[in-house]
């Protein structure tokens, strides 16, 4: 059994005169010890599913379909003093920016040692800063620094102080939600490979939230590429990385500047992700997509396994698990004027 099942998920956001669907039907699994990436361009519902799974969404938004599973137990039923229960005992998160997720006015120690007392009633104040201490030894932060005030941090010791929470009471599942937005690239580089060590160490599955595929190239095993609040494809980090089958993952992958290839500016993809209030028919690509065809207009396609753990939701891939190239598919003329976009001048060397 896997410690997490998520099945069919559907999550809606009420505001002024409509609803938005932010999660449309995704469905994955985490083994444990696991760490699976969540990728996507911003706006795709990588963090509206994490805040789902915990059950944090914001008072205008619901879960309106599916099932969500941890250890067997059914979560979108439970009620919210139990689901308080399980929240950072069994699983808990990782925000992004821990400056605003931090009290400001509250020692570091004292928010750590928070949870610690209260869903572990039986622990005593001096046993519960004692492990305080341990888990800002653990996360690389001298313990004697608990006393201090998250203003006289850096952004990446408050990171630290944010991860040193999430492992409170160990859980089994630690969601880290762009943990390294807004750090520098040598404390990202810092911050994901105390996450991987940690994750080495203690056993915990992860799911991180990111939109760069490098990052999940490097710490996860598997990833849920996401679009508009859809799956698009997911497989292992390899599988993903060496034989993308879905032209969005493709084109996120070529994004990403190739530091040993050639010097220039990349294709990017066209156009922006579509208005959730008013989302276009079918795949939700298709406006931006250069594999679009007739299918494309019709209906989402379902999601289909080409090999183990690998699936894709794409009219383009035929029957043998192969992306047809453009040459081969009659294509919609706003996918002509995709390729027509893509033709980006090589950089000056």
């Amino acid at each position: 059994m896997s410690l997490l099942e998520v099945r069919d998920l559907h999550v809606e956001f009420t505001v002024p005169g409509a609803n938005v669907r932010a999660v449309d039907g995704v469905s994955f699994d985490v083994e444990p010890g696991e760490a699976l990436g969540l990728v996507g361009e911003s706006g795709c519902g990588k963090t509206t599913t994490a805040l789902a799974v915990m059950g944090l969404l914001p008072g205008n938004g619901r879960i309106t379909g599916g099932s969500i599973k941890l250890g067997g137990e059914e979560l979108t039923t439970m009620p919210a003093e139990q689901l308080r229960h399980h929240r950072w005992r069994e699983m808990s998160i990782i925000f992004q920016g821990a400056m605003n997720a931090l009290n400001p006015v509250q020692r570091v120690g004292d928010q750590v040692r928070e949870p610690i007392l209260l869903h572990e009633p039986k622990t005593t104040y001096r046993e519960a800063n004692r492990r305080v201490s341990r888990l800002f030894d653990l996360v690389g932060i001298e313990p004697e620094r608990k006393k201090r005030y998250p203003h006289e941090f850096s952004g990446g010791m408050r990171q630290r102080v944010m991860i040193a929470m999430a492992l409170a009471n160990n859980p089994k599942l630690v969601i880290g939600d762009e943990p390294t937005t807004a750090l520098d690239v040598m404390v990202q580089a810092q911050i994901l490979e105390l996450l991987e060590r940690l994750r080495r160490e203690l056993g915990l599955a992860m799911i991180l939230i990111t939109h760069d595929l490098s990052v999940v190239a490097e710490t996860c095993d598997r990833a849920l590429v996401m679009y508009a609040g859809q799956l698009a494809e997911t497989g292992t980090t390899v599988q993903l990385h060496d034989r993308p089958l879905h032209p969005y993952t493709a084109r996120l992958i070529a994004s990403v500047p190739d530091i040993e290839g050639k010097r220039d500016l990349g294709a990017g993809i066209p156009g922006r992700p579509p208005d959730l209030t008013d989302p276009p028919p079918g795949c939700r690509f298709n406006p931006r997509c250069d594999h679009a065809i007739s299918a494309c207009l019709d209906a989402y396609p379902e999601p289909r396994s080409f090999a183990e753990q690998h699936l894709v939701a794409c009219h383009a891939v035929d029957g043998t698990g192969r992306l047809r190239s453009p040459g081969e598919l009659q294509l919609l003329p706003s996918a002509q004027a995709v390729l027509r976009a893509q033709q980006v001048p090589e950089a000056a060397s």
